[in-house]
């Protein structure tokens, strides 16, 4: 696999670890800056809790940098645990895609 491959295949949790760990913070600092419990913080971190969609806007606005990496690790996450236990999940996830392109051409 390549290397893109390998750390897209990161959780949402392995992914905010890694850039708090990258930026030398301690996980109190970042659960106080974003206004959230830093018990839930470490849970999210470590992949015991699924975070909300505003804790990811939360999370992306604080990693400014690496926002669009968090966003599609979480959307990534939630698509897995929807799918990963369907037959049909990549004939789903093909249609899905087409839905999305054809959705974005309308809306130009």
């Amino acid at each position: 696999m390549s290397g893109q491959i390998i750390s897209s295949l990161k959780t949402i949790g392995e992914t905010l670890r890694e850039l708090r760990e990258k930026q030398g913070l301690l996980l109190r600092e970042v659960a106080a800056t974003i206004s959230i419990d830093p018990t839930l913080l470490s849970k999210i971190e470590r992949d015991e809790r699924f975070p909300t969609k505003e804790q990811v806007k939360s999370l992306a606005k604080f990693y400014k940098q690496e926002s669009n990496e968090i966003i599609v690790a979480w959307l990534s996450d939630k698509v897995f645990y929807e799918l990963k236990d369907e037959d049909l999940a990549f004939k789903a996830i093909q249609v899905a895609e087409q839905k999305i392109k054809y959705s974005k051409s309308q809306k130009k």
